[in-house]
């Protein structure tokens, strides 16, 4: 299971959670309270951190959303190649994928679709056959997310493949 697939709690325990004050707007309350929460995943060392808002539980849920994506886009895990998982397949009718970049599920259905490219040596076709879509619709999920986009066009260049518009 890719780590930002896990719940929170799981997901957490396996992190170094700490606050801190940052200075900017927002006043006396942003300067003397420690709001900005940074979450550092140890096994992986990717870290994460949200300090926009006044709300210390606020900035700990985005923090924790931003860590997802990052694990997402940045640690790959073996593929199985059993097929598609469940929230996967949830999430995909008539070779359309519908999804947004918001959602709670956004950075595990990425995290997938990115451990399935690296496992195909980043082959959008054998990629949108395995998960029954078609390659515009994993294009415009990677798009959502553009660090991700970027390290496919990346790997792809890498690979004498040409790069996704």
């Amino acid at each position: 299971m890719h780590p930002c697939s896990q719940n929170e709690a799981d997901l957490l325990s396996a992190c170094d959670v700490r606050s801190e004050r940052r200075s900017g707007p927002g006043g006396q309350h942003r300067n003397k309270v420690e709001t900005a929460i940074v979450i550092a995943h140890q096994p992986t060392g990717i870290v994460a951190e949200a300090n926009e808002r006044r709300s210390q539980l606020d900035n700990r849920r985005v923090a924790v959303f931003r860590l997802r994506l990052a694990l997402a886009t940045r640690h790959r895990t073996p593929s199985a190649n059993a097929g598609p998982s469940e929230l996967w397949k949830s999430r995909a009718h008539n070779r359309r994928l519908a999804v947004s970049s918001e959602h709670d599920d956004f950075p595990a259905l990425l995290a997938e679709l990115l451990d399935q490219l690296h496992a195909t040596e980043y082959s959008m076709p054998d990629a949108a056959e395995f998960f029954q879509v078609t390659a515009s619709q994993l294009v415009k999920l990677l798009k959502l997310h553009s660090p991700a986009h970027l390290h496919v066009n990346s790997a792809r260049l890498e690979r004498g493949l040409h790069k996704l518009s």
